[in-house]
């Protein structure tokens, strides 16, 4: 199987930085911005080589309209641009973008200099549409309280099987779906819930992430609605998300790797309650989703072909 990007399958470092790009007129500078994040991997080589410990990696993504014009005649077969959601009070809004830069290590100060150096390649050929600092809460937890990611798969073996895609799209082999979103929470108000009632929005116990016993657990906790099974096998998806945040507005940046985007997009749609069993997933009740798009993630064999075409 081709390579995969450096970012997808080795578990998070406990810093990232997330930068969803515009690019600005695709029919003329679509080429010009492929060759930039053709080299992004020989530049995470350079800047990496300061401190080889920190393990700097990015993973670069393609949004649906930039990839036609980087790559007119082959296209991933699951591509496609994230489709809004409103379910009347609780909404996931398509904002869209053309390029993902998903930037992971142990410093935040090598994230932000090759964020600094790519952006200074792109020039006038991109605006930023959203810049996002993750950081490492306490014990790997969520602002909520809760620890994060307690059902994502472990190990490269499952990880990759989940994440890339292989023989269904031989063209595009090693390469992953993303679906990004970021939520702006309200810990205010998350603040006045007892814990009891806490862990039933969640489906965990607060403390060690233990779930619920079927009846405590409610069909509208969330590990309910996103833990779902097709012919027996559980959906999964390998999920790279990260608070951040300051102390005027602060939330969780979603991130997810997945071989078909159908996966991401069933979980959302039984969040927002829009999935026909009119029930939704109670933790919406305590954030708001302010961003969503989608993009592909190449294998690197893929990518560098990018910039010499």
């Amino acid at each position: 199987m081709p390579h995969p990007q450096t970012g997808i399958i080795p578990a998070p470092s406990p810093n990232a930085l997330f930068l969803i790009l515009r690019v600005l007129d695709p029919p003329t500078n679509g080429r010009a911005v492929a060759k930039v994040t053709a080299g992004v991997p020989a530049l995470i080589e350079k800047v990496g080589a300061v401190d080889p410990r920190a393990k700097l990696v990015c993973t670069v993504g393609f949004g649906s309209t930039l990839w036609d014009a980087v790559s007119p005649n082959k296209r991933p077969t699951g591509l496609r641009p994230f489709t809004a959601i409103d379910g009347g009070n609780l909404r996931a809004p398509n904002t869209g973008g053309d390029v993902l830069l998903h930037i992971l290590s142990k410093r935040h100060d090598l994230n932000f200099e090759l964020a600094m150096r790519i952006r200074a390649q792109l020039g006038n050929m991109v605006e930023v549409m959203d810049e996002v600092h993750g950081f490492q809460y306490l014990d790997t937890r969520d602002l909520t309280g809760f620890i994060d990611g307690t059902e994502n798969p472990s190990g490269a073996k499952d990880r990759t099987q989940v994440a890339l895609i292989g023989d269904e799209d031989p063209v595009f082999a090693g390469g992953s779906y993303v679906f990004t979103q970021r939520y702006v929470h309200n810990l205010k108000k998350w603040a006045t819930v007892p814990t009891a009632e806490q862990e039933k929005a969640i489906g965990r116990k607060k403390k060690d992430s233990k779930e619920l016993s079927a009846k405590a657990k409610p069909p509208t906790a969330h590990i309910s609605r996103v833990v779902m099974e097709e012919n027996g096998e559980e959906l999964e998806i390998v999920r790279h998300s990260f608070p951040y945040g300051t102390v005027s507005e602060a939330g969780l940046f979603f991130i997810a790797y997945s071989k078909t985007l159908d996966i991401p997009e069933k979980m959302l749609s039984r969040m927002l309650g829009t999935s026909g069993d009119d029930l939704h997933d109670h933790l919406m009740d305590f954030t708001q989703a302010v961003s969503g798009a989608t993009f592909f993630a190449p294998s690197l064999e893929v990518l560098k072909s990018l910039g010499s075409r």
